[in-house]
């Protein structure tokens, strides 16, 4: 996993002062990293949530979002990979990886229009315009992905889903999630919009550029992000990614305070093991001024 640069820091007030009486229980979330060739590196479709949003306002993401009690509607038609195979590489129960494989696809298609889907096991729709009534239905809850996949006569292609991570978020902060990341290659002949109510922009780009962005403070990453960016700008091209060979553990930062600063610690940093985090650090500066 690649290491954080030293000027990763959060900004301040992103993480409370306070510590909550329990840390919150993390939801189920999944997020998909479209990807596609260019004539030179890798592009990837990515998002800048809204400012002002409960979580992760104003950063740059990949399209995704939590698993709907709608996802778990085992009805949903389904081609590749089955439930079993997705829970042994997340490490969860076969009903949640079939959960968190609909709500991959389904938040997809809600936030940027891609739908990986087809007529058939073999087959992708190359033009998603029939299912724009549809999408906003969706979003709006009025029905479950099954539902919608069997209306249209359509299956939920599993097999052009790769496991790429699974992060969750630091016990400090008030909303958590267990978000697992998946890889997907765009299919041909369809468009990612972005036009969700979710983000105020979106787009493709070369995985390094949005990272060169970040440093010179025109995005807003968080640390999951920055670390599949920086994973995807190893890869050759879409073939390469998907083919990469991953073995999907949960990873779990720990936020401390360096100074007046937050950074982020990642497991297989040097002192993760023994880590305060900020909120202690805070608490032994109230015990032991210096």
């Amino acid at each position: 996993m690649p290491e954080l640069p030293e000027e990763f820091v959060l900004p301040a007030g992103s993480v409370p002062d306070e510590a909550p009486d329990l840390p919150a229980v993390p939801r189920d979330a999944a997020t998909v990293m479209l990807v596609r060739d260019t004539d030179g590196p890798i592009e990837v479709f990515l998002l800048r949530r809204v400012v002002g949003m409960a979580f992760a306002g104003g950063m740059t993401v990949f399209p995704g979002g939590g698993v709907d009690e709608r996802d778990l509607d085992a009805s949903v038609a389904w081609h590749g990979p089955d439930a079993a195979w997705w829970a042994e590489r997340f490490g969860c129960s076969e009903s949640l990886a079939r959960a968190l494989v609909c709500a991959a696809v389904r938040e997809t298609f809600e936030e940027s229009g891609v739908l990986l889907a087809g007529p058939d096991a073999g087959s992708v729709v190359s033009d998603t315009t029939p299912y724009h009534a549809a999408r906003q239905e969706l979003v709006d809850k009025e029905y479950s992905f099954a539902s919608f996949l069997a209306a249209h006569g359509l299956v939920l292609r599993a097999d052009l889903l790769r496991p790429w991570a699974n992060w969750v978020t630091p016990a400090e902060e008030p909303r958590r999630y267990d978000t697992r990341f998946f890889l997907a290659a765009m299919p041909e002949g369809q468009l990612a919009d972005g036009a969700t109510t979710e983000a105020d922009d979106a787009g493709w780009q070369r995985p390094a550029e949005a990272i060169e962005d970040w440093k010179r403070g025109a995005r807003g990453l968080m640390p999951p992000t920055w670390v599949a960016l920086a994973e995807l700008d190893s890869c050759a091209g879409v073939a390469a990614a998907m083919a990469t060979p991953r073995t999907v553990e949960k990873i779990i930062p720990k936020v401390v305070r360096d100074g007046t600063a937050l950074r982020v610690v990642l497991p297989g940093d040097t002192g993760y093991g023994g880590a305060a985090n900020h909120l202690d650090a805070r608490r032994d500066d109230r015990l032991e001024p210096r």
